[in-house]
């Protein structure tokens, strides 16, 4: 009968996430027991101390790069080992703001290296950059990025260890209070920079430099092949080539690179297309050789939950809309009431899931009674939100399986800290609508009409799980329409 089809797809997907959690429980038992990875920090006067190069890939950042060159010129290192790098595509006035601001530092050696061609994108930049390059070490932070002005002090000590190829820092939020959207930005990563980077750390699995916020030894990318751009994220590439070369990673959480987060729909979009995306390029890429490859069992199956999560998002939309029928199928009595009860052991997958995120950001919070309570209420929406985000990832992870090419879109950078500051008149925000927006709107409205039949009829079994797909589809399509915006006013 066709309806158990349905139901094999809702089972095997929820099969799938259940696995996931297993590895994700994994992950949150070792989070509770990583040790430091702290050393004493280097001493100004250490004679000993490399010459480190601090890369700054820029591409029409006229709102944050002044802010940018300002916090890498705070960096406490020796200015005699200390080079930056401002690798600038720019094709707007970012160019002549930069040369404004290095004439601030003239104590300071800056080299503006600008191309115009971006060939590559960031990750030939980088590569651009890397040629020219004079450190020993190179530290790279993004545009949005206000580093620790200890950063160099703090991370270049574990570079003794000649096994070491990277050192990443935790990610912190300038602007995480800004709106519902950066909050759940923040609860999200929260649970990535906690659990998942420490969780791995601990036990020596492969964790990923996460594209800016870390230092390199540079003779590891190098012998990793050097940056690629067959990917978009050309990051967790050369990660994966490193650490199968046999090179170190090291994660410092309590070294925090704040940063800010797209604030409105169209920006967190274009980041997750090309975050999910190339998640699904890398593990096509890498999968098949880690798992051959002469690693640990465990390090095996952590790298391929790793390399494959982002599949969570097309299994979240195949449970979402088999669903459906599986649904109607318990209502007309034609499947058996004990599958449903069966069907309960696939809820702890979320629990374990919920609870990654819960212990990431109350551990942050310090435990306290009103992190908890806050992220009570944040968890469901977090929750909500990513499932309405399934179809828009879904057809970035299916293109990223499949080989579909697209170029690197950058996330426009705002500068807002302040709720009364306006996103709006952005020279760089992104005003198309995704036709996946519109599938959003109508999911949302399917799924509220079904949250409606199982109150009229009284089928409360999945009224939760609908009640989330309707208001979570909701708020992603409206929140995509809203960031059309008005037009910008120059």
């Amino acid at each position: 009968m066709w309806i158990y089809l349905f139901l094999g797809v809702y089972g095997l997907a929820m099969t799938f996430i259940l696995l996931y959690s297993f590895a994700q429980a994994n992950l949150l038992w070792h989070f509770f027991r990583f040790k430091k990875n702290t050393v004493p920090p280097a001493s100004l006067l250490d004679p000993d101390l490399p010459k480190v190069t601090v890369q700054l890939p820029v591409f029409n950042e006229k709102y944050v790069v002044q802010r940018l060159i300002d916090a890498v010129c705070r960096l406490e290192y020796p200015a005699e080992k200390l080079e930056i790098q401002i690798l600038d595509d720019s094709t707007d006035e970012t160019f002549d703001l930069v040369q404004t601001a290095i004439r601030d530092y003239p104590e300071i050696h800056i080299r503006h290296l600008h191309r115009k061609i971006r060939t590559g994108f960031k990750a030939g930049a980088l590569k651009e950059g890397l040629a020219r390059a004079s450190g020993e070490l190179l530290a790279i932070f993004d545009a949005d990025f206000v580093p620790d002005p200890k950063f160099l002090l703090k991370t270049v000590p574990h570079f003794t260890d000649k096994k070491i190829g990277m050192v990443q820092s935790r990610w912190g939020h300038l602007n995480e209070d800004y709106s519902l959207f950066t909050r759940l930005q923040a609860f999200a990563l929260d649970a990535h920079f906690m659990v998942e980077q420490m969780g791995r750390n601990a036990q020596q699995a492969f964790i990923n430099f996460n594209g800016t916020g870390g230092i390199w030894r540079k003779s590891c990318i190098l012998d990793a092949g050097d940056w690629e751009a067959d990917t978009l994220t050309e990051d967790l590439d050369l990660s994966y080539r490193a650490q199968q070369k046999g090179w170190k990673f090291l994660y410092r959480p309590d070294v925090v690179s704040p940063a800010e987060l797209p604030p409105v729909m169209s920006a967190i979009k274009s980041q997750q297309f090309r975050w999910t995306k190339g998640g699904a390029e890398c593990a096509v890429k890498h999968l098949k050789q880690v798992l051959k490859g002469p690693f640990s069992f465990a390090v095996k199956i952590h790298a391929a939950a790793h390399l494959l999560n982002s599949l969570l998002f097309i299994a979240i939309l195949l449970v979402s809309l088999s669903s459906l029928p599986v649904w109607w199928g318990f209502y007309k009595g034609l499947i058996p009431a004990e599958f449903f009860q069966a069907a309960a052991l696939f809820l702890v997958g979320f629990v374990v899931i919920a609870a990654v995120y819960f212990f990431a950001n109350l551990q942050l919070a310090g435990y306290s009674r009103k992190g908890f309570f806050r992220y009570l209420w944040e968890l469901p929406v977090f929750l909500s939100v990513s499932m309405g985000l399934s179809v828009h990832n879904g057809q970035a992870v299916w293109e990223g399986l499949t080989g579909i090419k697209s170029p690197f879109i950058r996330t426009p950078k705002y500068n807002l800290k302040e709720k009364d500051l306006g996103w709006f008149a952005n020279a760089y925000h992104l005003r198309n609508v995704p036709a996946t927006s519109y599938v959003e709107g109508v999911l949302a409205l399917i799924f509220l009409l079904v949250v409606g039949l199982s109150i009229y009829t009284g089928t409360y079994e999945m009224i939760l799980f609908h009640g989330m797909l309707a208001s979570g589809f909701g708020m992603v399509s409206l929140a995509s329409f809203r960031s059309m915006g008005r037009p910008a006013s120059g």
